[in-house]
């Protein structure tokens, strides 16, 4: 777990670093990330477990959300059931490809990238035959540290906000 936290984290910061550039901005213009920085970044493995389900249209699995962090690294089992939401109107499944990571674009990538990164709707859906695990690595900025738009050509859309004030008002408005 440990080998495989430290390479989801050198994946993390390199995408992040590929989606800054594609915005014109480099590490420099993100403080926080810089490795000697006294308040690190933080990250987060979650193991998932779905269970068999006879009845999949009675359960859920993971009701439909977008993860607050600013990217999620997820590795599926071989079977489908994440799933996204396009055009707010239909579920699409995001199927398993054998050694590929599923990238989520995260609440505060969306924020930070003044919306030109989407975060992305999803949910996990069950399975009457088989069992279904996936491992999701969440990376995002020390939690006291404002989080506000990078580029804002013409204005800001949101306001600064940290990772714990973000957490907080989407757990009591969402």
């Amino acid at each position: 777990m440990e080998e495989y936290q430290k390479e989801m984290k050198g994946l993390a910061l390199k995408l992040i670093g590929l989606m800054l550039g594609s915005l014109g901005l480099n590490y420099e213009d993100v403080k926080w990330l810089k490795p000697k920085n006294r308040s690190r970044p933080r990250a987060l493995l979650q193991l998932n477990s779905y269970p068999v389900c006879p009845d999949p249209t009675r359960a859920m699995g993971l009701a439909p959300h977008t993860d607050s962090s600013l990217l999620t690294l997820l590795n599926q089992s071989s079977i489908s059931g994440l799933q996204i939401l396009v055009d707010g109107i239909w579920w699409v499944p995001v199927h398993p490809i054998p050694g590929a990571l599923v990238v989520n674009v995260g609440d505060l990538m969306h924020i930070l990238s003044n919306g030109q990164f989407k975060s992305a709707v999803h949910r996990a859906v069950v399975n009457e035959v088989h069992h279904r695990i996936s491992m999701a690595y969440f990376y995002g900025p020390p939690m006291d540290v404002k989080i506000s738009p990078l580029i804002a050509h013409n204005h800001p859309l949101y306001q600064p906000v940290t990772w714990k004030e973000y957490l907080e008002y989407k757990a009591t408005h969402f």
